[in-house]
């Protein structure tokens, strides 16, 4: 399960990068979205130069599970 429709849609660096800002707008509380949305926003700066493609695809998967495993953490506490 995504944490947000649109997740099978995500193709490029940019994509990924407005969507998991979407999915932090989804968190609890205000500290918890300004806390993943600074790590969002670094790890693109860290991976901006990445030009291989299978490499890019594989920060996009990784990425998208990774915020489906924080989206899904937060819905259990409450």
């Amino acid at each position: 399960m995504a944490p947000l429709p649109g997740a099978e849609l995500v193709q490029r660096p940019l994509q990924l990068y407005r969507y998991l800002l979407r999915c932090c707008r989804q968190l609890p509380t205000k500290g918890i979205q300004q806390h993943y949305k600074h790590a969002v926003r670094q790890s693109f700066r860290v991976h901006s130069d990445e030009d291989n493609p299978e490499r890019i695809q594989q920060i996009i998967k990784r990425a998208i599970e990774d915020a489906d495993w924080i989206m899904n953490k937060y819905k259990k506490q409450n």
